[in-house]
């Protein structure tokens, strides 16, 4: 069972930035679209942004869609999401996760598994 770990959560200011890394074990991991989704307090969990198998297509969404950009290492067998002009809506849990079927293309929470314990991030106004 592949478990992805997420790292690079904190306290920042409004406007500020901040990078999140994402690593999953396991040889396969170049054969699986990776995520990025949140849950902010009170709130459900939704899709922040994927990226597939190859990386070379990514996939945001409309709130954070120009602020933040996903990005992969095959090589490291980490994703990363480099998060810019951030606002206290922001503030949630970063969760990683991994797509349940290699070589698709993941846009909704549905389609991914293997969830990562999440990394809490907070934007202070």
């Amino acid at each position: 069972q592949v478990q992805p770990v997420e790292s690079g959560g904190g306290l920042v200011q409004a406007g500020g930035s901040l990078s999140l890394s994402c690593t999953a074990s396991g040889r396969t991991f170049s054969s699986y679209a990776m995520g990025w989704h949140r849950q902010a307090p009170g709130k459900d969990r939704e899709f922040v942004a994927s990226i597939s198998w190859s990386g070379s297509k990514t996939y945001y969404a409309d709130s954070v869609q120009g602020r933040f950009t996903i990005s992969r290492d095959n090589a490291k067998n980490t994703v990363y999401l480099r998060m810019i002009s951030l606002n206290p809506e922001d503030t949630a849990v970063y969760y990683c996760a991994r797509g349940q079927l290699p070589y698709l293309d993941v846009t909704n929470m549905a389609g991914f598994g293997s969830w990562g314990q999440g990394t809490q991030v907070t934007v202070s106004s």
